[in-house]
């Protein structure tokens, strides 16, 4: 029997270790007083994945805070000027003093869990590029199909015009009321159940078209779809969901900064991808 040429054993092993090392990924474990996050990255936004591991892995994380927190929408982190940081101390605007280009996907979307990318407002970024290291993790809630399925621009802006004419007085007055005495998520409901009437009045189309999966996922699972295309999502928690609701339970002061600060940690660890899902349950996409 001939033995193999170099070349030829050369190029065999460098394609298995290619191929094994496609059978493989990342477990980002996010520490906290609160308990553990476990999180894949995805590989449709490879500069994200790429860049958060490599931060990760120097410890750029370790000892930052998760510096905004609003319940029922997410938790914020990754500002490398929280560490060592005095309660009530502006946070915000630190990171690598690098951006990373928007790698939206239509398949990604905010649902419950998802890692994305912070970045700073439209005026000063128009082409939506993603902080260097700062990034939140979607609580958001469940929503009806019914407001999924409308644009709620519009409908605002129908709202307020209607409101506006004075042949409209009696709708104003029991909208104002619920506003007041029940609060904004009331009010919502309510212009959302009257969606018809002003699309009448308006002569107006306020639906809105959204893909099957995030219709699903947005009424059972929950998230904040209107950031959706706007911000890119680059990965997921997989495994403890339920921190991200005790993280987003805490008590924070008027720019939503915990009264408390919550510290995290990260550790990088390269897994089988069918180990992960064993030990997680998640599924990896199949090849298109």
């Amino acid at each position: 029997m001939k033995k193999l040429q170099p070349v030829i054993l050369s190029t065999l092993l460098t394609l298995l270790a290619a191929s094994c090392a496609t059978d493989k990924d990342y477990i980002v474990t996010i520490k906290t007083e609160y308990g553990d996050m476990k999180a894949i990255l995805y590989d449709k936004t490879p500069e994200h994945k790429e860049n958060f591991v490599k931060l990760a892995r120097e410890g750029y994380f370790d000892s930052t805070l998760f510096h905004r927190v609003i319940k029922d929408f997410m938790i914020q982190g990754g500002d490398p000027n929280s560490k060592n940081t005095l309660s009530g101390t502006p946070l915000g605007n630190g990171g690598p003093g690098y951006t990373i280009p928007a790698e939206f996907n239509q398949d990604l979307f905010h649902v419950k869990g998802s890692l994305s990318a912070a970045r700073q407002s439209d005026s000063v970024n128009p082409e939506k590029e993603s902080s260097g290291s700062q990034f939140y993790i979607v609580q958001g809630k469940t929503w009806t199909k019914d407001e999924l399925t409308t644009d709620q621009n519009k409908l605002n802006r129908a709202v307020q015009q209607c409101m506006a004419r004075g042949d409209q007085d009696s709708v104003r007055q029991i909208l104002m009321s619920i506003y007041q005495n029940d609060g904004p998520e009331a009010y919502g409901k309510k212009i959302n159940e009257m969606k018809d009437y002003f699309a009448d009045v308006m002569q107006v189309n306020l639906d809105k078209s959204i893909a099957p999966e995030r219709l699903d996922d947005y009424t059972t699972i929950g998230g904040t779809p209107h950031l959706d295309d706007e911000y890119t999502v680059f990965g997921k928690v997989i495994d403890g969901l339920d921190i991200i609701d005790k993280i987003a339970e805490q008590p924070t002061d008027r720019r939503d900064r915990p009264d408390e600060n919550i510290m995290m940690t990260m550790e990088v660890e390269e897994l089988p991808k069918n180990k992960i899902t064993k030990l997680y349950g998640y599924q990896y996409p199949t090849e298109k």
